[in-house]
């Protein structure tokens, strides 16, 4: 019976002790996740509406509702795990996160919305990107900033801290273009005096690349490209587009993969051209059942066992 009463009395303590902690964290919590589910649900409208201005009007709702759930204690650090559409991306050193998406026009066409949240103690600094994408002369030569951004939905961050006057980081984005082409982008990203800025000359080896602030590729958009960041081989590597025909050169909406591969090798803070390179397939442990039919049948037996 006292067993009973003693084991009574530590339940009861620790419900107690669970109350307590859940009243600690619950407010922020709660509310944040009910500012997701209102982003979630607007953002569903936003991709699948088929009236472009109710699209444009879910967007509007969203943007001020993300900036309310941006504004709650200690946001930096909720996943917004449900929301599909937007691409969050947080930078490896924790500095900041990227939040990128797009509103798809009724032509085909898009328009970017996105911002950088620093890590802060403080309140919350926020750096609204603002798309300048029909504005730009001249994409690949401008350095841009915050306020005026070659919008894209970025899907990696590569930090180069070392070796360098100014720590960037690399920007690797998708751009939904036009009804017939599809771009992706190699950005970079710094920041100076507060405020955030895109484009820095830092491709080297190639006549096309040289001295460009960003790099940007144009091809059919029924094709898909491969554009992605090696760690261990510390390179950025995609696919070589090309015409169908060399009649039809600069033609980019008709542009795909060639089947040959082509990339940058970070090298002392700078992006170095490759050309031609080949792509290898990372160790596997399936690779071990791999049987090597110029082995002997003895080998091969004792391979399997």
């Amino acid at each position: 019976m006292i067993k009973k009463i003693f084991l009574l009395l530590y339940i009861i303590r620790l419900g107690h002790v669970g109350m307590a902690q859940k009243a600690d964290i619950e407010p922020q919590d709660v509310k944040i996740r009910e500012y997701q589910d209102t982003i979630t649900a607007l953002a569903f409208t936003v991709i699948n509406d088929p009236d472009e201005a109710e699209r444009y009007n879910a967007n509007f709702k969203m943007v001020r509702t993300f900036v309310k759930a941006l504004k709650t204690p200690n946001s930096f650090h909720f996943n917004f795990d449900s929301l599909k559409s937007i691409t969050i991306q947080k930078s490896p050193d924790n500095n900041f996160r990227l939040f990128t998406w797009h509103v798809l026009n009724s032509n085909g066409t898009y328009r970017y919305y996105g911002a950088i949240q620093m890590n802060t103690n403080a309140s919350l600094k926020l750096l609204p990107l603002l798309d300048f994408t029909t504005g730009i002369k001249s994409p690949q030569d401008t350095i841009l900033n915050n306020e005026k951004w070659f919008g894209a939905q970025y899907y990696k961050i590569i930090p180069v801290i070392k070796d360098v006057k100014t720590p960037y980081y690399i920007l690797l984005g998708w751009k939904g273009n036009t009804a017939k082409s599809t771009q992706k982008v190699i950005e970079v990203l710094y920041f100076k005096e507060g405020k955030a800025f895109f484009g820095m000359p830092v491709f080297d080896g190639s006549k096309t690349y040289q001295g460009k602030n960003r790099i940007i590729f144009e091809y059919n958009r029924s094709a898909s490209m491969l554009l992605n960041y090696e760690l261990k081989e510390n390179r950025i590597v995609f696919d070589h587009l090309a015409p169908p025909d060399i009649e039809m050169k600069d033609n980019f909406a008709l542009y795909g993969p060639d089947l040959s591969y082509d990339g940058f090798k970070l090298i002392k803070g700078r992006l170095s051209f490759l050309n031609n390179i080949r792509l290898t397939n990372p160790d596997s442990d399936i690779d071990k059942l791999y049987i090597d039919p110029k082995n002997s049948q003895k080998e091969i037996i004792n391979k399997v066992r």
